[in-house]
């Protein structure tokens, strides 16, 4: 028993002296970076062979505590060099004999000469370029201070958002991301624009992505503090378009070395109008063959948002955190609709007012839960992270119809009806990430990603008769809908030349996707299911011409599944005479991408261009559909092949050290093949629309900015017409007050109040027109006060260096 305690002991001493020298990490280098007071972070740490500095032996980045560590470090004579913007280079000689070294605290001296510049170089840029797209960062953007994100992405390059606030890129729906994540949150008026870190736009998504993004994605990144110690920021502005506005926003954050805890409030309150202008013309109706219809909205909005964060951090390798956001939405809207028809002598027919009573609530909330592991080797990472978000909606509408003559005398009893429209939605998801590298030059991604997904609509409309209101069960029902989806994806990324200096870079990609969805209605009047398991393959190869300048070629094949807007059989009779609604049995489409870009940098300028070619098959439109009964009822349809081929540039200068800009342009063309449509002589089968957008950004003196941001879409084409051109201007002004914590900012939204929205068609049945105008000019006036805080970055400071 004694030689059986001998043993354990010697074993436990022989484990703990094993454990030991492996935590020495031998072949590593480490140590601590600090200006002398605090630890620095972001430091570059390069380790050069001092008999050939061209090359790099190692390379890291400082963590949050200063600290760094380089492992896997042949023995050797090495120059360890330490760098900062605003600090004076360190260099340091290192004599390695294999034995880990751990050195000493090392302090930077600042660099008076580099401080004197420093505002300029550490800059946010207004867009940062990527391998994927672009980085637009919202502190650049002043000009939608208490808007939300639809304000911000109606002055983003590439991106085009009309009057109704539908957005697309290149001609169609892109997929929208929160912070990488799919979101319940799909209304983003939801989200204010002050909550907004960045948003990043991804035209060429690889395997990595969901495939379901035809023509991209946008990923809404919100605001998350870095700065060690309290940190805060609050925001209050006020203004009036039609009616008054009101925002306000307010932060606040703890940040050390282990934990990070943010909490963050926005309000929006807003009154809207809104006046819409129809006509429509029906051939082969003699009576109800002339309708003109005019409708004033008066809107009033509420919005608040509720976030918090908590990161922990045990060491400088592993990192989880916590994510919170609560949503509340109020609309509340009066809808005055007159119409008046004529039959085909253009005699005065019917005609009646429609006034509508809708109160429209919504709620949403949304969880993150992440982990994030880093490695030596910044080539590999793993994270991961479970998400959750629910949204609530409830619409109740009260409808009041009275009829008159030609005089415009009230015939009879109004025509009374009540619509509510209940919905649920729960968007969850479960994500895995893995990266590692196989050789010197070449690198794995890989993955899952579950997306899973529950929907609820409950409409219900009910006529007033007798006195009560009696259901309809023609036009009620219940609908459910379920999706789930699983995808596993594999990415190779390598490059040729040296890490210094890539010649070509290339990468292969392949994405697996297996989708179950089911949905019914109560009543049986629907009931569909689809499962399919689909390969999404991806590839990419890119040359640098030189450092500055390079082109790249690129495949991709996507899907675009219909959206749950699309999906839901209700239809919506608030006009009667134009209703709209889903479509349950629509296919996915598969689309086909080819594209070719071209980026090069000039001193004070730089150029990006893109040429793509898009086929889709089984495409998704809006189409009209007129009915028995005179009304027009618009569903989406696949209404076939379709072939869009295009190009799309991105060019910025700053041609004077007060004044830079950006300037973008996308123009495509679109065939239509409507073999899926029994009056394909109703479609329009070629078309041709562009849009672009000019940022200008000025420091007329010192502390203040000014921005100008002029936005132009022409007409769009639409299965059976086109959309009517939209262009407006906005400006911004900022001003540092005192110490500079304090700012005053001024925003005067479509200056010239011209944006608006509308359609023309023109079909074998019928002739439609439809414009619709909002109180788009409004005047905003902001204050902000910031204290130690790098919200004065992230909210205030608005940095227009475009390169």
């Amino acid at each position: 028993m004694k030689k059986w305690k001998q043993n354990l002991v010697t074993a436990i001493i022989l484990f703990a002296i094993c454990q030991y020298t492996f935590s020495q990490k031998n072949n590593s280098i480490n140590g601590t970076i600090s200006d002398g007071k605090t630890p620095l972070e972001f430091v570059d740490v390069v380790l050069k062979p001092i008999n050939d500095t061209t090359k790099t032996a190692a390379y890291t980045v400082t963590d949050s505590a200063g600290k760094f560590i380089l492992e896997n470090i042949a023995p050797s004579e090495y120059i360890l060099k330490f760098r900062l913007i605003g600090f004076k280079t360190y260099n340091q000689k290192i004599n390695f004999t294999g034995s880990p070294i751990s050195l000493q605290t090392i302090v930077l001296q600042e660099d008076a000469n580099l401080l004197n510049t420093v505002v300029v170089k550490s800059e946010k840029k207004q867009i940062q370029k990527t391998a994927e797209g672009f980085v637009f960062n919202a502190v650049s953007n002043i000009s939608q201070s208490g808007g939300t994100a639809i304000d911000m992405l109606k002055n983003i390059p590439t991106v085009s958002v009309d009057a109704d606030d539908a957005i697309s890129l290149r001609g169609k729906t892109p997929l929208i991301l929160i912070n990488g994540k799919n979101s319940a949150i799909t209304d983003m008026n939801q989200i204010p624009a002050s909550s907004i870190e960045s948003i990043e736009i991804i035209t060429s998504p690889t395997a990595k992505y969901d495939a379901n993004a035809e023509s991209g994605i946008i990923n809404i990144k919100l605001k998350k503090n870095n700065q060690n110690g309290i940190n805060g920021a609050a925001v209050l502005g006020a203004g009036f378009g039609a009616k008054g506005r009101l925002s306000s926003s307010a932060l606040l954050n703890y940040k050390n070395d282990k934990w990070n805890i943010g909490l963050a409030y926005d309000n929006r309150f807003a009154g809207r109008t809104k006046s819409i202008k129809g006509d429509r013309t029906n051939y082969f109706i003699d009576d109800e063959h002339f309708i003109d219809q005019n409708r004033s909205d008066q809107r009033t909005e509420a919005l608040q948002n509720l976030k918090f964060n908590l990161d922990f951090s045990p060491n400088e390798r592993n990192t989880f955190s916590f994510e919170a956001l609560g949503n509340l939405e109020n609309k509340d809207n009066e809808e005055t609709l007159k119409t008046n028809i004529f039959n085909n002598s253009n005699l005065f027919f019917s005609g009646n007012q429609r006034f509508s009573s809708e109160i429209q609530k919504a709620k949403a909330a949304e969880m993150a839960f992440n982990y994030d592991r880093k490695f030596s080797d910044d080539r590999k990472s793993l994270n991961a992270s479970i998400t959750t978000s629910y949204n609530f909606g409830r619409e109740n509408t009260d409808i009041d119809t009275n009829n008159y003559d030609e005089n415009e005398v009230v015939i009879g009893d109004p025509f009374l009806q009540r619509t509510h429209n209940y919905s649920k939605e729960n968007i969850s998801n479960a994500i895995l990430n893995y990266a590692f590298p196989i050789s010197e030059k070449s690198v794995i991604e890989t993955g899952y990603k579950g997306t899973f997904r529950f929907f609820n609509s409950d409409f219900q409309s009910a006529d007033k008769i007798n006195g009560d209101y009696v259901v309809n069960p023609l036009t009620s029902n219940i609908f459910d809908f379920n999706e789930q989806i699983n995808a596993f994806y594999a990415l190779l990324n390598s490059y040729s030349g040296s890490k210094d200096n890539e010649k070509w870079k290339y990468n292969l990609g392949l994405r697996a996707e297996q989708v179950s969805n089911n949905g019914k209605t109560e009543n049986g009047s629907d009931n569909f299911s689809n499962h399919y398991i689909k390969l999404f393959p991806s590839a990419s190869i890119q040359l640098n011409l030189q450092a500055d300048e390079s082109v790249k070629f690129g495949y991709s094949k996507r899907i675009n599944r219909p959206d749950l807007d699309d999906l839901n059989p209700f239809v919506d009779i608030t006009d009667a005479l134009n209703p709209h609604g889903g479509n349950p049995y629509l296919k996915p489409e598969i689309i086909h991408i080819v594209e070719l870009s071209y980026n090069k940098e000039w001193e004070k300028s730089s150029l990006s261009g893109n040429a793509f070619y898009r086929n889709a098959n089984n495409t998704i439109r809006q189409y009209s559909i007129l009915q028995d009964n005179g009304a027009v009822l618009l569903q989406p349809q696949n209404i076939g092949n379709m072939v869009t081929y295009g190009l799309e540039t991105l060019f910025t200068f700053k041609p004077f050290s007060f004044y830079d800009a950006n300037i973008s342009l996308t123009a495509f063309q679109q065939n239509i093949k409507a073999d899926n449509l029994s009056q394909t002589e109703d479609v329009v089968n070629s078309a041709f629309s562009w849009y672009g957008k000019m940022i200008n950004n000025f420091n007329p003196w010192k502390g203040g900015k000014l921005q100008v941001i002029g936005n132009y879409n022409s007409s769009v084409a639409t299965p059976q017409g086109k959309r009517i051109p939209i262009y407006n201007v906005d400006l911004g002004f900022q001003q540092k007050l005192g110490s500079g914590n304090a700012r005053l900012g001024i925003v005067v939204t479509d200056m010239f109040n011209t944006l608006e929205s509308g359609y023309k068609n023109n079909t074998f049945l019928f002739r439609s027109n439809r414009t619709s105008k909002s109180d788009t000019r409004a005047l905003m006036v902001t204050f902000a006060y910031t204290f130690k805080s790098d919200f004065k970055e992230k909210l205030l400071e608005n940095q227009f260096s475009t390169e």
